[in-house]
């Protein structure tokens, strides 16, 4: 298929030189997504029905449609209608499918296969044992599709339909980033030509997790979807400080947008003084009330402050245009654009309606008290406010010290001003660690189209994190999206997921804990060491990891990186920071804590979880980062503490 598109030539197709540019790269992104995947078979399963109306009643299902030289199909693309039932049939509802085999593969050989005969009754419903070992396939490298494993409930969730929203709340090793990813390549293939026009983003919470997904969609053959954190989208400043965090809960607060609003359109005022408009040896004048209507006709409009900026010169302009008809004069529309751009009528849409620039107005709500307050009245409380402001005013923006609270700040000023580019769909991972301020920044990338939330309320570990998808969902301007709760366990080992699950009912009481599909007896370990012997046997506990095969992932508080590296150098264990790739070669990582969210790993050792507790602002948002922290294990756990282990873990 490959070599068909790469000997295609378009000289005598291309009327001129434009469509042969834009033929030529759509042929070179068609050769990328053909590109041969290593160790990627193309198809995994096989589907035989027994009865259907199209020619032939078995099909071979992949990660890609692929045809033979003729054109005839061979594997059918697993988003195709006809390959769902490999995902949601069974013996209760076998779809019209016989049989359903799966294959097994080693580096790209077939090694086994393992069929399901669905329509008879005499064959017993049993677990997949190619699924559970390709679900438990020792991780190195990015994190890859899950095209042969995916589960009925996973595969209703990627199969939605665009017009509507949908929050996934999973809890770990359920799945839910393969889901979000699974749904755009699926919502790209049912939809290709809507979403080619409107564009998809993928939004997660850090550059390391992009890294770690990035594979995923293109191993797809869907090599268009933008990929980014909420700091890239509204980097309009550059973020060179911080905020405590009793400032940034305030920042992100969704009642900043009221303030913001207010600061925004306080710059309009009405004119006192009528207009007179010189046109050669005529005067037109347009009295000071008329000017007054049309201002306040444009404020009580939805639309935006720049909008409406822009349509009020051209107001006053048609004002003088009725005039002129009035007075025997036939203009037209050139006249009007003359008019609208006259000094006079400039000076008049200067005066009462100013130009307002985003970065400047977020600069001087942060710097100026009395400003602050006249917007904020009844809105935030004098501590609030007093939150707010920096302790010493910046000069300009260029010399602020703006933090990523700041930015997102900006992001909406720059909204009311004008109005942001909305796309077709926005996928936004580990949503529960974003502000309410945020919300509204992700929202409005997609006010003309749909988006999928995915998250886990019980892994929110910033002081602003949500407290219920439906407070989520309104910030996010998608009120009527559905929830849907996947609490079946793929990944992390039933005996991990109790261990941490003990956390919950002291951190998200009243979420249901994962029940997981995965036995692995023997799969935590729980070592109690000295605190002078501590750093050594967090060595040795990795040396043993290693032993098995796999990544493994070091996981500690941020304060203990800088030690624990330093004891891995000396005992000449090379380790890699996250979002570094994993190969053969170096397998072991060594995470900060407040990175480890979304990865995974084989094996981890957790390094003293009483400081990973003791390195957040609150006990509750300690104790969800060591949750997560205990949940990136996909075959086993080594807790290594010489501390007291946090109460809650009993």
């Amino acid at each position: 298929m490959r070599e068909d598109v790469e000997s295609l030539d378009i000289k005598d197709v291309t009327a001129n030189w434009v469509n042969s540019v834009v033929l030529t790269r759509q042929i070179e992104e068609r050769i990328k997504a053909l590109a041969d995947l290593a160790d990627t078979p193309l198809f995994f399963g096989r589907l035989d029905y027994l009865h259907t109306t199209q020619e032939g009643q078995r099909f071979y299902i992949g990660r890609r449609h692929v045809h033979d030289a003729v054109g005839d199909p061979m594997v059918i693309d697993w988003r195709a209608p006809v390959s769902q039932p490999f995902y949601r049939a069974s013996k209760k509802d076998p779809q019209d499918v016989g049989l359903r085999r799966r294959f097994g593969y080693t580096g790209g050989d077939l090694t086994a296969y393992e069929d399901e005969h669905l329509s008879d009754p005499e064959e017993l419903e049993r677990t997949s044992r190619l699924l559970q070992a390709e679900i438990e396939r020792p991780r190195v490298g990015p994190m890859r599709d899950i095209v042969a494993t995916i589960q009925p409930e996973q595969d209703e969730i990627v199969r939605s339909d665009l017009s509507g929203s949908i929050c996934v709340q999973g809890g770990p090793g359920t799945g839910k980033t393969a889901v979000g990813l699974h749904r755009v390549a699926y919502l790209l293939y049912a939809h290709r030509e809507r979403l080619a026009r409107t564009g998809t983003l993928v939004i997660g919470p850090n550059r390391s997790f992009l890294h770690y997904i990035e594979q995923v969609l293109p191993a797809l053959g869907e090599l268009e979807v933008q990929q980014a954190t909420v700091d890239d989208l509204v980097a309009h400043v550059e973020v060179r400080g911080s905020d405590a965090a009793a400032t940034a809960v305030v920042k992100g607060d969704a009642r900043m947008a009221e303030v913001l609003r207010r600061a925004v359109w306080s710059h309009v005022t009405l004119p006192t003084e009528p207009l007179m408009v010189v046109r050669g040896s005529r005067r037109w004048r347009v009295p000071a009330y008329e000017l007054e209507e049309m201002v306040r006709e444009l404020t009580a409009r939805d639309i935006r402050y720049g909008a409406a900026r822009e349509a009020l010169p051209q107001r006053i302009a048609h004002a003088v245009l009725v005039r002129m008809e009035q007075a025997g004069e036939a203009p037209d529309d050139r006249v009007q654009d003359a008019v609208a751009r006259n000094a006079a009528v400039k000076a008049v849409v200067k005066e009462c309606w100013p130009a307002v620039e985003p970065a400047k107005l977020v600069l001087r709500l942060l710097s100026d008290p009395d400003f602050l307050a006249e917007h904020a009245a009844g809105i935030l409380d004098a501590e609030e406010q007093k939150l707010l402001l920096w302790e010493k005013p910046y000069r300009s923006v260029r010399t602020a010290k703006w933090s990523a609270a700041d930015a997102v700040l900006v992001d909406e000023t720059r909204d009311l001003v004008e109005r942001t580019h909305s796309l077709g769909h926005v996928v936004v991972d580990e949503a529960q660690d974003l502000s309410p301020m945020q919300y509204r920044a992700v929202g409005r990338r997609c006010t003309t189209g749909s988006a999928t939330v995915l998250g886990d309320l019980a892994q929110g570990t910033t002081p602003w994190a949500t407290g219920s998808w439906a407070q989520a969902l309104a910030h996010l301007g998608k009120p009527e999206a559905v929830v849907e709760e996947l609490t079946a366990g793929f990944r992390v080992p039933r005996e991990v997921i109790a261990y941490a699950s003990r956390l919950l009912p002291h951190m998200s009481p009243g979420l249901a804990p994962v029940e997981s599909v995965r036995e692995n007896p023997g799969s935590l370990e729980v070592r109690r060491t000295e605190p002078e012997a501590l750093d050594g046997d967090v060595v040795a506990a990795c040396v043993e990891a290693l032993a098995h095969e796999g990544s493994i992932g070091l996981i500690a508080a941020d304060a203990r990186i800088a030690p624990l590296a330093e004891a891995l150098a000396a005992a000449g264990l090379a380790c890699l920071a996250p979002g570094e790739e994993t190969t053969a070669e170096s397998r072991l990582t060594l995470v900060p804590a407040s990175l480890a969210k979304g990865l995974e790993y084989d094996y981890v050792v957790l390094d003293e979880p009483a400081a990973v507790v003791d390195g957040e602002p609150d006990e509750r948002t300690g104790l969800r980062r060591l949750y997560v922290a205990l949940t990136r294990a996909v075959s086993g756990l080594t807790v290594v503490h010489a501390s007291d282990l946090p109460e809650q873990l009993g």
